[in-house]
């Protein structure tokens, strides 16, 4: 899987709208200057001062969601807490966090929509913000007792790979670890075999977080070396798939970055290297 292409359908709509209501403001100033031939600048409207006693605003109070639109929400949705139900940026609709992923629910609990929410005055993505953050809270919760990892703690940037022993590019990506891991990189991976349990490729899985040494173990599957081992209670492999399925995971590898980015698929070490770093430079913007 290659790297996924941030799409931004919304960016050119909005410049479109953002013009047409540019010139749609410029056409009454126009005609009346046609009209009556003064070339003179149109006056500035000035703003009225404050008033000297005026008080400054009060604070806005937060919105409590009413319980019955939770108890609505979570009766509904399999697996949803209370605590996953929170105020959405649009009025009658309620977001709800699934794992690491980002819904919007009706108040009677009856509808639910799945995409992204832009807001047209600063063209920011609202629900991948939302989305990254729940990812990065699931990944931070995962201890790396439960990954195979490659490169020192100190490394300046880590990432978490949701990898497959028999993905073409899974291999690719690993026959290059050690320029990843020079470039500064850490990775963390955790097992997402494509095919689902009780597959070829699950059983290689078991096998590999099966061995007595993980790491040297994941090499040699992915060069396509057969691993034996010791069987073991590899329920790891699925605590794993699971989570990447939570996370939203469509194919393999999939690169997260510590601030739950999904950056994608296949990189070389100098895009990895540059898709972490824009996407550190993004999060810290969107402070």
């Amino acid at each position: 899987m290659r790297r996924r292409t941030p799409v931004r359908p919304i960016a050119a709509a909005v410049c479109l709208v953002a013009s047409a209501a540019a010139l749609l403001a410029l056409a009454p100033i126009s005609s009346t200057l046609a009209a009556t031939g003064d070339k003179q600048p149109m006056a500035t409207a000035q703003k009225p001062a404050p008033a000297a006693n005026a008080k400054p605003a009060a604070p806005t109070a937060p919105v409590v969601i009413p319980a019955d639109v939770r108890a609505h929400i979570v009766a509904k949705l399999p697996g949803v807490q209370a605590s996953d139900v929170a105020v959405s940026p649009i009025s009658g609709l309620y977001e709800v966090t699934m794992g690491g992923l980002i819904a919007y629910v009706s108040a009677d609990g009856k509808y639910l929509l799945s995409g992204n929410v832009y807001d047209l005055d600063t063209q920011v993505n609202l629900t991948a913000a939302r989305q990254n953050s729940a990812r990065a809270k699931a990944l931070a919760a995962t201890s790396e007792s439960n990954m195979i990892v490659y490169g020192p703690a100190t490394a300046k940037m880590t990432v978490t790979v949701f990898t497959d022993v028999d993905c073409g590019f899974c291999r690719k990506f690993h026959s290059q670890i050690a320029d990843v891991n020079k470039a500064g990189v850490r990775v963390r991976y955790m097992f997402f075999p494509r095919t689902g349990p009780g597959t070829e490729s699950w059983a290689k899985a078991e096998q590999v977080w099966c061995a007595a040494d993980r790491r040297e173990a994941l090499t040699r599957a992915k060069k396509g070396e057969a691993v034996k081992g010791k069987t073991c209670d590899a329920a790891a492999v699925k605590s794993q798939y699971e989570l990447g399925s939570d996370l939203g995971v469509e194919g393999t590898p999939a690169i997260f970055t510590q601030n739950g980015d999904y950056i994608g698929g296949y990189l070389t070490p100098t895009e990895l290297v540059q898709a972490i770093q824009e996407s550190q430079k993004t999060a810290g913007a969107a402070r």
